[in-house]
Formats: C-alpha cells, structure tokens, sequence
C-alpha cells in the first residue's frame, strides 16, 4: 500500500493574496468585559468628571454671562418714578 500525502501548502498563498490580505478590524471602544471592576469604577467617574473642550467653552460663557447681568442688576433696580398727570 502506497503512503498517503500528509501535508501540502500548494496555491495557498496565491488564494490568500488573491483578495488581499488585510488588517484585522478593531473596534473603536474595546469591550469591557473581563476587565478589573476597580478600574471601570475608577474609569466610569473619570468619563464622568472629564469635561469636553465645547462644554468647558459653554461653561466659561454661560459664568460671564452670569457675571455680566450682575453688574447689571443695580443699574437696573427702579428708583423712585414719579407720576406726572397730562392736561387735557
């Protein structure tokens, strides 16, 4: 009896090539799953407390906003109007 062939690599490679070869995909937000539950907690509130660039800008208008009526708001309290009647 003859013996059998036990490995062959043959047209492999050209097959693989043929499409090309590429990169594997990795995701944009890996998963959590598995990690160390220390950390996610830490990581959760560090997401929460970290302020975007917009919002800080938000924030900073919306405190001079705030200031600015306050210089306002004395300037803006009614003294005392006097009334004055018109002759027909």
């Amino acid at each position: 009896m003859a013996k059998s062939k036990n490995h062959t690599n043959h047209n492999q490679n050209r097959k693989a090539h043929r499409n090309g070869i590429k990169k594997p995909k990795f995701d944009k937000n890996p998963s959590t799953k598995g990690m160390d539950r220390k950390f996610l907690r830490n990581l959760k509130f560090s997401r929460k407390h970290n302020v975007s660039g917009t919002k800080q800008r938000k924030l900073a208008n919306l405190k001079m906003k705030r200031q600015f009526l306050k210089q306002l708001a004395p300037k803006m309290v009614k003294t005392d109007v006097k009334t004055v009647e018109v002759k027909p």
